[in-house]
């Protein structure tokens, strides 16, 4: 693709994810950044959106194609791999919401699939294959494909690459965590437009954080990233128990997923990680990797970050301040973002993905780390079906 300064996004997608790109790509420096166009699967959703943002609408993303450079995935995870295939083929860059992709039952399911039943290493073969069609599609078209993975980009997490960087240290250890009380999404908790639970929602986020600084630390040292072998794993569904006592607070209403579950990463040279996650969490988000290195130990906070806490004796003052995502309840103290976009990475990772496709560079967080994120977490659903024994991540 031509290299410009002007860099024309399509977003695909109108909901939340769709908004903090869109405040997040008018922050871009160094480059004009056009909001060219938006679509998504409802009309009367991309019609509001664009409206609302001043965006040309378009019916579908092949009607879009032409008229940009860069093709923002911000839909469900279910329609992620043809918005990738049909940019990668028109020669468009990408930016794709996580997860990547994942397997989402057959063909036309409804609700008599339930994928916490299906065969889980029938799921990962289909998987990989998802992944090879993706990958080949990128590499051939020779596109730039930003993987959205905000922990990447967070500030904790770009301080301790330069601590690894600069001291040659050895991360022995890491341990992250993504845990709130439930997602926002009306199709989340239904595996086939999510493609899992708790691992695929919430782990994905500090599993990719660890397995960057993995990758960064090989990187510094011999110049090969270290990447991850083997993963055992167990998921729970613990809203779902018969002497779960719902008292309204934690959402409950999942068709086949996990609200819980936890990953134990080796990688090839024999160090580790644990990512846990789980939808039972209240008080906002629990978002962080811990660092543990044979030189060092950083606690790397996502959210909160503890840079304001606010008091608030009364409910309704704080009806139209935003505090932070996930919050309970805005009475008493609580934790306040005074820049989420920045602080959870949003603004730097597209800097990074707009700065890439312009001048034909990679994102730090780019098409290797989406594979090893997605074939890691499907091999940890196949591990849990095992009983958490111990299973190897295919190697793409």
């Amino acid at each position: 693709m031509a290299v410009t300064k002007k860099i024309r996004v399509g977003i695909v997608g109108a909901g939340f994810a769709a908004g903090f790109h869109i405040e997040s790509l008018r922050r871009v420096y160094g480059f004009e950044v056009e909001l060219a166009g938006v679509t998504s699967l409802r009309e009367e959703s991309r019609s509001k959106f664009g409206a609302e943002h001043g965006i040309r609408v378009f019916d579908s993303v092949e009607a879009m194609l032409e008229h940009i450079d860069v093709l923002d995935i911000c839909s469900p995870p279910y329609v992620h791999e043809d918005g990738i295939l049909a940019a990668a083929s028109a020669g468009v860059g990408i930016i794709c919401e996580k997860p990547l992709t994942g397997c989402f039952g057959p063909a036309g399911a409804g609700d008599e699939f339930f994928g916490n039943h299906a065969d889980k290493k029938q799921m990962l073969e289909e998987v990989i294959g998802r992944l090879k069609r993706i990958a080949k599609a990128v590499r051939d078209n020779n596109v730039v494909l930003g993987y959205a993975e905000n922990y990447v980009y967070a500030p904790s997490i770009q301080k301790e690459r330069e601590i690894i960087e600069k001291t040659g240290a050895q991360v022995l250890r890491m341990v992250g965590e993504e845990s709130h009380n439930g997602s926002g999404s009306p199709v989340y908790g239904i595996w086939r437009f999510a493609g899992g639970g708790a691992l695929m929602g919430k782990a994905c986020h500090p599993l990719g954080g660890v397995l960057y600084l993995k990758e960064t630390e090989g990187l510094a040292r011999n110049g090969q990233a270290i990447r991850p072998v083997s993963v055992s794993a167990r998921v729970h569904e613990i809203t779902r128990l018969e002497g779960y006592r719902d008292a309204g607070f934690i959402r409950t209403d999942y068709h086949d997923i996990e609200d819980y579950g936890i990953m134990h990463v080796v990688f090839d040279d024999g160090t580790v990680a644990d990512v846990i996650a789980s939808e039972l969490s209240l008080g906002g988000l629990t978002d962080y990797v811990e660092v543990f290195a044979n030189n060092h130990r950083t606690l790397c906070r996502i959210s909160p970050t503890n840079l304001v806490d606010t008091f608030n004796p009364r409910g309704d003052q704080y009806e139209d301040i935003y505090t932070i995502e996930k919050i309970s309840t805005k009475e008493g103290w609580s934790p306040a973002a005074p820049d989420e976009n920045f602080t959870v990475g949003y603004h730097a990772e597209m800097q990074d993905f707009i700065s890439c496709v312009a001048t034909g560079s990679s994102p730090q967080a780019g098409l290797d780390l989406a594979l090893d994120t997605i074939a890691t977490i499907y091999a940890a659903y196949l591990s849990n079906e095992t009983g958490g024994i111990d299973t190897e991540v295919p190697r793409l």
